[in-house]
């Protein structure tokens, strides 16, 4: 296997260009599930929690994620919207780390993202009590059964509870992984309008 191509020196000024390209990448080399990342959140006990999700978006504004707003991660993201990304993509020896805020997506947005999803997954999003005590295997084939066969004809309509974050960020870090430990790291933290840069050492 050839060595992975280290950051340029001559960094953008955008890091989405950068990561445009590396997600590109991950999609030719992955296995399974280049848009997965690990979104971490906090409680009101201050203590973090971690979890995979799958990035259904990006652009300029940040990143974007679905869930039930109703689950661990939702609550405490509507109660404390902050939150880290993290891509590792193991196949290119790279990953990028994000912070930021964190906002609820339009209604249109998530509208238009629900009605993409195959029409299983909408209802298992009307199924599942996330987050929330099962007692067995059979309680949710239950509920999607009942809710299989209510919206058996026709278009699933999109929960109220479940709808989309996005993560606007303040820092952006891209690490590529170099021989004996001396990786590549570069971090673009948020200026005004615009990003600064740094590079920093292993």
């Amino acid at each position: 296997m050839s060595a992975p191509i280290q950051i340029r020196s001559d960094a953008p000024a955008d890091p989405l260009e950068i990561f445009e390209g590396w997600l590109a990448e991950a999609e030719t080399s992955e296995p399974n599930d280049p848009t997965a990342l690990s979104l971490s959140t906090v409680g009101d006990d201050g203590m973090p929690s971690s979890r995979m999700v799958l990035l259904k978006g990006y652009d300029a504004r940040g990143f974007v994620f679905y869930t039930n707003y109703e689950s661990r991660k939702g609550r405490q993201l509507l109660a404390h919207p902050k939150a880290a990304l993290l891509f590792h993509w193991k196949s290119l020896r790279r990953q990028v780390r994000i912070e930021g805020a964190v906002e609820q997506v339009s209604t249109e947005e998530a509208d238009a993202y629900f009605a993409s999803r195959p029409k299983k997954s909408q209802i298992g999003a009307w199924a599942s009590d996330q987050s929330r005590p099962l007692q067995g295997r059979f309680d949710l084939e239950k509920r999607v059964a009942l809710f299989g066969a209510k919206y058996a004809v026709g278009k699933v309509p999109r929960p109220p509870h479940w709808s989309g974050f996005r993560v606007t960020p303040r820092l952006i870090e891209f690490w590529q992984d170099g021989a004996f430990r001396l990786h590549d790291r570069l971090v673009y933290s948020r200026s005004g309008e615009g990003w600064t840069t740094e590079r920093l050492f292993p």
